[in-house]
């Protein structure tokens, strides 16, 4: 297995200036999947494998958008104007791509490459967290499964997960797996691995007891699925699953 974390963390180096927004704003959604990297790290070391996680805030670049994607980089996010993403030149847009985009991506596909050399193509999942509320309406899901065209790992999974008693496991919400281009999308869809993207509501890992235990929900539900389909460890390429997946407007995890 491989474990990623798009959006673990917050950090904004000094010269950003923290993107003219307030220390409060850089602990929001809008900057960071709060609870997801210790989910991530806690999983890992639970299921013994390697892990990628950002080490950026998502503001200066979003490492889970395609490079042709409007919100690469959010000058509004959140119903926020984000000042230090304003106006930005095609060289400064390089510069973020240089410095945290195509490091992390690289990492990602490094360790891909190492686990396919190795005989072993490894089947990657994804963590991040969603809010507990959308414009004042609650979420029921205390974590959600999302995909696209490959159904090997998501499939059996959500199934794994709604044996947790009393959680209501969301399949493709609150979001869409649907994202052309994304982390994987670009690493797992087009190379034939297994993957999933596991979403977390944030209010239930916030503390280190919360994401424990979250962390030892996925590794026994992920290990469940690994033993009974030793098939997700070989390179299949799927095609479009088209109805299978719901669309969200809100499509920002």
């Amino acid at each position: 297995m491989l474990i990623l974390c798009d959006h673990a963390q917050n950090r904004i180096p000094d010269g950003y200036h923290d993107l003219g927004l307030r220390h409060e704003d850089l602990h929001r959604h809008m900057a960071v999947d709060l609870g997801a990297e210790g989910v991530a790290e806690m999983l890992a070391t639970m299921v013994g494998a390697p892990a990628v996680l950002s080490r950026f805030s998502r503001l200066l670049i979003d490492p889970n958008r395609g490079l042709d994607d409007p919100t690469l980089i959010m000058q509004l996010s959140d119903g926020l104007m984000v000042p230090g993403n304003v106006g930005l030149s095609a060289e400064q847009m390089e510069a973020r791509l240089d410095q945290f985009y195509r490091p992390y991506h690289a990492a990602v596909e490094r360790a891909v490459d190492a686990g396919i050399a190795a005989g072993k193509p490894p089947v990657i999942v994804s963590i991040h967290s969603f809010t507990q509320a959308w414009k004042g309406k609650p979420r029921p899901w205390a974590a959600a499964v999302l995909w696209d065209k490959d159904p090997r790992m998501p499939v059996p999974l959500i199934e794994a997960l709604r044996t947790i008693p009393d959680v209501e496991i969301g399949d493709n919400e609150p979001y869409s797996g649907q994202l052309k281009g994304d982390t994987l999308y670009r690493h797992a869809t087009s190379r034939g691995l297994a993957h999933a993207l596991i979403e977390v509501r944030q209010d239930l890992i916030l503390s280190e007891e919360g994401q424990g235990i979250w962390a030892a929900h996925l590794a026994r539900t992920i290990a469940d699925v690994l033993n009974a389909a030793p098939g997700l460890h070989t390179i299949e390429h799927h095609g479009s699953n088209t109805g299978l997946c719901k669309a969200k407007d809100d499509a920002n995890g």
